[in-house]
C-alpha cells in the first residue's frame, strides 16, 4: 500500500483570473503529486464583504500592475488569459453569482464535470470576453464542457433552490473560517495540520508543505503535451 493521499481544497471564483492560474496548476499537478484535489466553488464576493476587502482594481495603480501582471502570466503559466475590454462591467457590476451556483450545483450533482465546466467558464469570462452571467451563455460553456443540453438545463433550474444556495453560502463562509480575504486560497491538510496559502503564486509553497518537488507552473509530463 502506498502512501495516504493528501487533501488538498482549493476554493475559487471563476470571476477571479489568479484563481485561473492556480486552478490549472493543482490540476496540472493533481496526478503527479499524492494528493486528492477538491474542487470548492466559492463566492469571491462574499468573502471580500466578510474580511472588508477590495477588489484590487479599484486602485488605479493596482488595476493597472494587474494588467501587466495578466499579460506576463498568460506567458508563464501557458494559460490563455487576459482583461476582459468592460473590466467594471464584467468583473464589478456583472459578478458571478449565478455561475457560481451552477458550478455549486455541477459539484453536487456531477462532480466529474466540475473541472471541465470552471474551466470553460474561466475561458469565456478570461480568454473570449463572453458573457458568464446570461442563462443562454452558462448553458453553452455547460455543453462546450462535454454536458448534454438536458444535464445543462437542469442543473441550470436548480440554481435558484435552497440547496444549491446554501451549498454556495456554506462553502464560502469555510473560506472565511480559514482566513480567506480574497480568492484563490488552497488548503492543504498535511499530517494532521491544516495550511491555508492564498493566492496562485505561492504553489512552490506548498509543494514544500506537502514534501513534493516543484516543477514550475508547467510541469515537464505536462509541458509535452501543450
Amino acid at each position: 500500500m502506498g502512501p495516504l493521499l493528501r487533501t488538498v481544497e482549493l476554493f475559487y471564483d471563476v470571476l477571479s483570473p489568479y484563481s485561473w492560474l492556480g486552478f490549472e496548476v493543482l490540476c496540472r499537478y493533481q496526478n503527479i503529486w499524492n494528493i486528492n484535489l477538491q474542487l470548492r466553488p466559492s463566492l469571491i464576493g462574499g468573502i471580500m464583504k466578510d474580511s472588508g476587502n477590495k477588489p484590487p482594481a479599484l486602485l488605479p495603480r493596482k488595476g493597472q500592475y494587474m494588467a501587466n501582471d495578466i499579460k506576463l502570466l498568460r506567458h508563464h503559466f501557458q494559460i490563455p488569459i487576459q482583461f476582459p475590454k468592460d473590466f467594471f462591467a464584467v468583473i464589478i457590476e456583472k459578478g458571478s453569482l449565478s455561475a457560481m451556483r451552477f458550478l455549486t450545483a455541477v459539484s453536487l450533482e456531477h462532480p466529474e464535470m466540475l473541472e471541465k465546466v470552471s474551466r470553460e467558464l474561466w475561458m469565456r469570462v478570461w480568454s473570449r470576453d463572453e458573457d458568464i452571467t446570461e442563462p443562454q451563455s452558462i448553458l453553452a460553456a455547460a455543453e462546450k464542457a462535454g454536458m448534454s443540453a438536458e444535464q445543462a438545463q437542469g442543473l441550470l433550474e436548480k440554481i435558484s433552490t435552497p440547496k444549491v444556495k446554501n451549498q454556495l453560502k456554506e462553502t464560502t463562509e469555510a473560506a472565511c473560517r480559514y482566513g480567506a480575504f480574497g480568492l484563490p486560497i488552497t488548503v492543504a491538510h498535511v499530517d494532521g495540520q491544516t495550511h491555508m496559502i492564498f493566492g496562485s503564486d505561492r504553489m512552490e509553497l506548498l509543494a514544500y508543505l506537502l514534501g513534493e518537488k516543484w516543477m514550475g507552473p508547467v510541469p515537464p509530463a505536462v509541458n509535452a503535451r501543450l
